[in-house]
């Protein structure tokens, strides 16, 4: 190998290496815990007791939940909890309290089966047959204005935090594991191999 070669190399491998070290600073940890927040205020979790917050530490997490804290090096984590990430604009408001006020119309078609979270932080239409003729009826505009909603928080987000717009599939996969984690048993998720499973 010539003496340019090598030099050509060196040089291609120290950008290769730029560029993922750039990409370690997504504040992958502090959007999930944003994200899990939003996800609270959305559905209205009511505040637990400290009897039944006992009760579920002492529960086995699903592997999905338990999937989310896995981490490949302290970088990342600790370039996380550095970053504050703003979820308070106007528009985020807004969509959040459109999403809440629209949730008691999405919470009994879930419970039936005909509606599922995604793995990618979108609702989907799943099985209609246990379904009256108004929630049929309801069941498409339900599902277009929360998915709309849904993509507009996303894309909020990113704009308010000042990040790449390339990062909204993994900003999306975050608030799909908030949006599945918190779903009630019995209820369809798609878990992140595409398959559908009952939470």
């Amino acid at each position: 190998m010539t003496r340019k070669k090598r030099w050509f190399v060196w040089a291609l491998m120290v950008f290769l290496v730029s560029c993922v070290t750039v990409n370690i600073y997504f504040p992958a940890a502090a959007i999930q815990k944003a994200a899990d927040q939003i996800v609270d205020d959305v559905r209205k979790t009511p505040e637990q007791k400290p009897e039944q917050k006992q009760e579920q530490k002492q529960d086995k997490t699903s592997f999905l939940e338990r999937l989310r804290f896995v981490s490949f090096g302290p970088t990342k984590a600790h370039a996380a909890a550095a970053v504050d990430v703003n979820v308070s604009t106007p528009a985020i408001r807004n969509l959040k309290a459109a999403m809440a006020n629209r949730f008691p119309q999405l919470q009994p078609l879930y419970g039936k089966g005909a509606l599922g979270e995604t793995n990618n932080g979108l609702v989907t239409i799943r099985d209609t047959g246990a379904l009256s003729l108004k929630e049929k009826a309801d069941l498409n505009r339900l599902v277009e204005q929360e998915n709309a909603d849904r993509q507009a928080l996303y894309t909020e987000i990113i704009r308010a935090n000042n990040l790449d717009m390339g990062k909204m599939g993994e900003l999306q996969r975050l608030f799909a594991n908030s949006w599945r984690g918190r779903s009630s048993p019995g209820w369809w998720i798609q878990l992140d191999n595409g398959q559908w499973s009952k939470k």
